[in-house]
């Protein structure tokens, strides 16, 4: 390789000499040549015949020196470019660009041999189906390695021929669904970010681990029941790990239980999700210790502010304060057994609670987000001095705000139909409102309808419909059943 400094050199004169001296030569010793052959009586013929062989030795020289050439060769006339497609997306299964211009993202999983080659013929299928391979990860198994993909494919591309070209390279127990914009984001940097969102607030751990397993369904098991009798629900410290469920060992005492029906978790799934639970247990009991002070109609300031099992006390002496027909309404059941159910409500593994305090540092009101399987529930008390001055509606607002910044796409509110209070503060919140009446109990369900259009607003144009067709699973195995939600009085027991 000569540099662009050695390039622009003049050349030497001693090189122009040498050349100068070969041209003089080889013309005195054609000179010679021509003298000797043409006084010959065939001396003509032999020098054209000269001229044709040199002319002829000298064209296959150059044609074998293009042919063996390193550089590339030369394009033909008419060959296609791949690179519009491949920016544009503009091409559909067949590999023919097909002009619409839209393109899906998937995210596909697919076990394959742990054999040199299982993973290129994999790579070959989706070059030859004209998709775009975003993200790769490879989760190690015994007996073979499961290939997960975030895939960019044509629109047009079926997500059944997918499934049926990836089985013929080899791939077993594939499973696919829609992805979105959100799932871009590379595997370290999202465990980093929730590991960080863990270690700030304890309450985080079933969120995190649901977004860290994609959909599943978390279970918090105490291992003291509400009656403070044993439930039996114990794990060992490294876990367990049993195909599409997991029990890990909750350091606030119980087990964890994180259930995927739809997709067996992995060996590297259930070391993440280890590690998460390891840090949260390492950190121990911890809530951000934010204070918003408002100022109520007629005067006086409140403070609102995350509350704990550190509360305990100031709970149980608001309730001595209440009535037996607000605890009732808020409880649904006996009023003796209000106090059991404060240690459950406070714990930051079971849900977020919001605490209203007053001036003097007494608590007057109290607003959970429990998480329930994969719903979510909100409930407030407010204390009867202190009813009518906008504090539940308050406290309601602020939860539906942590509910939407956890992801939850919806939240229900059990109650009675003579709790007026409640179903006021409800239709105060200005969302889409489902009522389901059974025995007397109220259930009303809010759709976070506001958290979905903020996301539809700020996702380029086709990322909002693969995020509203994620429940619906194309090739998942055909026991999976979607689940059944819970009537009112079910609710109400619990």
């Amino acid at each position: 390789m000569t540099s662009s400094k050695t390039a622009s050199l003049p050349h030497h004169w001693r090189r122009d000499l040498i050349e100068l001296a070969a041209l003089f030569t080889a013309v005195a010793v054609a000179d010679a040549i021509a003298n000797l052959i043409g006084h010959q009586p065939d001396g003509p013929y032999l020098l054209v015949a000269s001229a044709v062989a040199l002319v002829a030795t000298a064209a296959f020289h150059t044609w074998w020196a293009r042919r063996h050439s390193n550089a590339p060769p030369p394009e033909e006339p008419g060959a296609s470019d791949p690179m519009p497609d491949e920016v544009t997306g503009s091409i559909d299964g067949s590999g023919a660009g097909s002009g619409a211009g839209e393109t899906v993202l998937w995210r596909m999983r697919t076990t394959v041999r742990d054999a040199p080659g299982s993973l290129a013929a994999l790579c070959l299928v989706l070059a030859r189906l004209r998709i775009d391979i975003l993200t790769l990860q490879t989760h190690p198994l015994a007996d073979g390695t499961v290939d997960e993909f975030l895939l960019r494919a044509p629109a047009s591309l079926p997500a059944q021929e997918l499934t049926r070209q990836i089985s013929g390279a080899g791939g077993t127990a594939t499973w696919i669904e829609r992805a979105d914009t959100h799932d871009l984001v590379d595997t370290p940097t999202r465990v980093l970010s929730l590991a960080t969102r863990t270690a700030l607030d304890a309450a985080e751990l079933p969120l995190a681990l649901r977004q860290l397993l994609g959909r599943c369904t978390i279970h918090s098991l105490p291992a003291v029941s509400i009656t403070g009798r044993p439930t039996g629900e114990s794990a060992p410290v490294e876990g367990v790990l049993e195909e599409t469920v997991m029990r890990l060992r909750d350091p606030s005492g119980g087990v964890i239980s994180v259930e995927r029906p739809h997709l067996p978790f992995t060996p590297t799934e259930f070391a993440r999700a280890r590690a998460l639970v390891e840090l949260d247990a390492r950190l121990g009991p911890r809530v951000p210790r934010s204070e918003d002070i408002l100022t109520l109609p007629e005067g006086n300031e409140i403070t609102v502010r995350r509350a704990d099992r550190s509360d305990l006390a100031a709970a149980r002496a608001m309730h001595d304060r209440c009535s037996p027909g607000t605890l009732g309404l808020r409880y649904h059941g006996p009023v003796g057994d209000a106090d059991r159910y404060l240690d459950h409500l406070l714990s930051p593994r079971f849900g977020r609670t919001l605490a209203v305090q007053t001036a003097s540092g007494k608590l007057v009101a109290l607003g959970h987000l429990l998480w329930d399987g994969d719903e979510t529930e909100v409930a407030l008390l407010v204390e009867d001095d202190w009813q009518r001055r906008g504090i539940g509606s308050e406290l309601l607002g602020r939860l539906v705000q942590l509910a939407e910044e956890a992801g939850c796409d919806s939240v229900y509110a059990v109650t009675q139909s003579r709790n007026t209070g409640m179903v006021a503060a409800m239709r105060a919140l200005e969302l889409p409102l489902d009522y389901q009446i059974e025995e007397g109990t109220l259930v009303i369900t809010a759709r976070l309808t506001s958290a979905t259009e903020l996301r539809s607003a700020t996702e380029p144009t086709g990322a909002a419909e693969p995020r509203r067709a994620a429940d619906e699973l194309t090739a998942q195995p055909t026991d999976a059943r979607p689940a059944q939600r819970s009537g009112p009085a079910e609710r109400a027991r619990r």
